[in-house]
Order: structure tokens, then C-alpha cells, then sequence
């Protein structure tokens, strides 16, 4: 029997994503590339175990996509592991609800996003990236909310909200990074969504206010 993707290759592996048999080729050169693998599958779980994390200083990312220009420092993230922890778990939920939603989804999103909180942040002006992408603005729209009950739990708390929008562009450039560090990089990848899946599981409630919030922080 030949490879049902190339019809040419004998076929030695069972395809999920295409319900037949492929060759191994086949299976290496499309996975995650045009092949939508579900994440089960044991041949996908193999790749991910031998393939190393990407380096941010692969050739493949652009340095600007990274936002170089930005110190996002170790006590930057201690202070701030709440709302960390707040904007992944939206993030996370996000990816719960669309599940066609990609790593290179999330990763635009964030990218449309920070670049808006830094133009805000180094100018003041308040102008919202254009996402051509639906799924990409809802994306958008979870972290925007969780921010904003972010600041309302705040402030009920303690009478006031201390959260600046400088302290919101360091967390989406953490994300950023965050994520061009756990996706394999491919246009169907979901290594990062999985991994958001991972940090918060279906039955683990919401921590958005800072008081409620889990005790660990999330690293590259």
C-alpha cells in the first residue's frame, strides 16, 4: 500500500489527521505544517520529546517581533507573578474556547497587542493594532478583560488600582517570548496552546485577582 499523502513512499505509520496511512517522509515534512495534528498522537508526542526548544536568537524570529528594546527583569516578574499568572490564564481560556485556534494565533494577538500597549506606554496615544483575524480578537478581547478585572479587583481590595499600562507591556512582552519559545514554529503548531492547557487545567477556576492568584510563575 502507498502513502496516502504522497502516493508514492510505502506507507508505514497511521495518520490521525488524515484517518490513513502515510509514510514516515510524509509525516516528518507535514506534521503541523499542512497536516492539523490532533495532539495525541504518539507521533507528534516523539517529535516534541527529541526536538529541542527553539532558541530566541534562532535566525527564524524576528528580533523585533521579540521586543528587544523591553528589560523585562527577574523582580519585574516576582512582583508581578498575579498578574502574569491573570493574563496566561486568559490566554489559556481563550484557546479553550476556539479549539481551531493556533500558537501562531496567540502569538499574532500578542504582537498586535503589546505593539498597541508600547505606541500607549511611549506616546500616549491609544490606537489598537488592526487583526484582520476574528479569532485573533478574541484573543485580544480575553487579555483586555482580564486587565480591566485585574484593575477592578484592585481596587476593591485596596482603594485604589497601582497597575500602570507599563507594567501591562512588560507582561505581553514575557508572553510573547513565552510563546515563540514553546511553539515548534510551524503554521499549524500547538505546542504553546497545549502547554496553556497544561499550566491550567479545565477544572482549575480563574485567578485573576492578585490575592487569589497561584503561588508559582510561569518561565520560558
Amino acid at each position: 500500500m502507498s502513502c496516502a499523502i504522497c502516493e508514492i513512499r510505502k506507507e508505514k505509520r497511521f495518520c490521525p489527521a488524515v484517518h490513513g496511512r502515510i509514510c514516515p517522509q510524509c509525516c516528518g515534512e507535514q506534521r503541523e505544517v499542512t497536516l492539523d495534528c490532533p495532539s495525541d498522537c504518539p507521533y507528534l508526542l516523539q517529535a516534541r520529546e527529541h526536538e529541542k526548544s527553539r532558541s530566541l536568537q534562532q535566525d527564524q524570529i524576528d528580533p523585533a517581533g521579540l521586543f528587544l528594546q523591553i528589560e523585562v527583569s527577574d523582580q519585574f516578574m516576582y512582583e508581578k507573578e498575579h498578574l502574569l499568572m491573570g493574563l496566561t490564564y486568559a490566554l489559556a481560556k481563550a484557546a479553550r474556547a476556539d479549539r481551531s485556534l493556533h500558537d501562531q494565533d496567540l502569538v499574532a494577538a500578542l504582537t498586535a497587542l503589546t505593539t498597541s500597549y508600547e505606541r500607549r506606554v511611549n506616546s500616549g496615544l491609544h490606537y489598537e493594532q488592526p487583526l484582520t483575524s476574528e479569532t485573533q480578537r478574541r484573543v485580544v478581547v480575553e487579555i483586555e478583560t482580564m486587565v480591566k478585572e485585574y484593575r477592578e479587583a484592585e481596587q476593591t481590595h485596596a482603594g485604589y488600582s497601582s497597575l500602570r499600562d507599563s507594567d501591562v507591556l512588560k507582561a505581553l512582552v514575557f508572553l510573547v517570548r513565552l510563546a515563540h519559545g514553546r511553539t515548534s514554529g510551524r503554521p499549524k503548531s500547538r505546542a504553546f496552546v497545549e502547554f496553556l492547557f497544561a499550566q491550567f487545567p479545565e477544572k482549575e477556576p480563574a485567578l485573576v485577582a492578585p490575592q487569589e492568584a497561584a503561588s508559582r510563575i510561569i518561565v520560558p
